[in-house]
């Protein structure tokens, strides 16, 4: 068995390698052929059932408001009653014919159970479920003395869309539905301060990859990376080490610096249009597509990078950053950033 190792170590790479120069221009021209297709024939969502999780701000917010255009009706939950229904109005005055609004939490199995149970007994049928439900994170791993401060990451993240799916699958199959899931492109990145959210969103590139083979084209899976986006976590809301939501606009310039922060309703466009066509991936904003490239052929450049720019001496605020010094000095922010991400005004809750 060992020497069957040591030889396929040997001749893998370069058959592979050859393997790659042979099929991958039929294979692109068909995906671009594909692509073409499925832009002219996409699925037309009018009168049709979406759930969307985490609905009551960002990019959950704004894919209300687009499929809402396109005639889809629409469950809407979070855990935010009073914004739920501030968003089901405007999603009325844009165009969905029936809109109800769902207070859940999806880190709670019974919530993620009633929500797809009372969408189900409203409409009749689940056409497409978006996992959209997802808190940030800000505080560097060795600074959270209590560790199990860290569970409501993956409680929400990736539990809460585990759960919603399970319950949800079976209608998604009747009616040969379609899957959203909310991943980033942290699930790539190694940006200090979002280790747990981070894997919590690369477990569900994984999830999602494996499940597509699972039910194969009885359920269409669209799994999207985006990049910045506006929303209440390029506001700076964060999970802090203590294990309670908070605000710091300092640290959210440290995390995100002089990088473009894409508009929400923008990014909501794309993806219902990607989700429509059937794609499998997107990310959003498309220049972020890069970052994935740089990081897989010089992944100790990457790390040097986020480390000399984010870090900060032990106990020192991340607004002491070079990211944020950055930011501050070249006056970038007025530039980059959206006015809606600049407003102190965020609910942490």
């Amino acid at each position: 068995m060992d020497l069957i190792i040591q030889f396929l170590n040997i001749v893998a790479p370069p058959i592979t390698f050859f393997s790659l120069c042979l099929f991958l221009p039929p294979y692109w021209t068909f995906k671009f052929f594909l692509s073409t297709i499925n832009s002219i024939f996409s699925e037309n969502i009018s009168g049709k059932v979406v759930h969307i999780t985490g609905a009551s701000s960002g990019i959950g917010e704004h894919l209300a408001y687009e499929y809402a255009r396109r005639g889809a009706r629409l469950a809407l939950s979070a855990r935010r009653e009073t914004a739920l229904r501030e968003v089901a109005d405007r999603a009325r005055d844009y165009g969905s014919p029936d809109v109800i609004i769902i207070r859940a939490d999806v880190s709670k199995v019974d919530d993620c159970k009633r929500l797809v149970d009372e969408t189900l007994t409203h409409f009749g049928r689940l056409d497409h479920l978006v996992n959209n439900a997802a808190i940030s994170l800000g505080t560097l791993f060795e600074e959270t003395t209590d560790i199990t401060n860290l569970k409501p990451i993956m409680e929400t993240n990736f539990w809460g869309s585990v759960y919603t799916t399970r319950f949800a699958l079976p209608h998604l199959r009747n009616s040969r539905g379609k899957i959203v899931v909310m991943s980033s492109a942290d699930s790539w990145m190694s940006v200090p301060r979002r280790h747990v959210y981070s894997a919590s969103k690369a477990a569900l590139v994984s999830l999602y990859e494996t499940l597509r083979v699972e039910v194969g084209s009885d359920i269409g899976i669209t799994i999207v990376t985006p990049g910045y986006i506006e929303s209440e976590l390029t506001k700076g809301k964060f999970l802090k080490a203590e294990g309670k939501m908070d605000v710091d606009q300092d640290l959210r310039d440290a995390e995100v610096s002089a990088v473009p922060v894409g508009s929400a309703s923008c990014c909501a466009k794309a993806i219902v249009n990607s989700t429509l066509r059937g794609d499998r991936y997107l990310t959003v904003p498309e220049w972020f597509k890069i970052t994935y490239v740089i990081k897989v052929m010089f992944p100790e450049l990457v790390e040097w990078g986020f480390r000399m720019l984010y870090m900060t001496a032990p106990g020192t605020h991340a607004r002491e950053a070079p990211s944020k010094k950055i930011l501050d000095t070249t006056g970038l922010k007025k530039l980059f950033y959206p006015s809606s991400i600049q407003s102190p005004e965020v609910k942490v809750e």
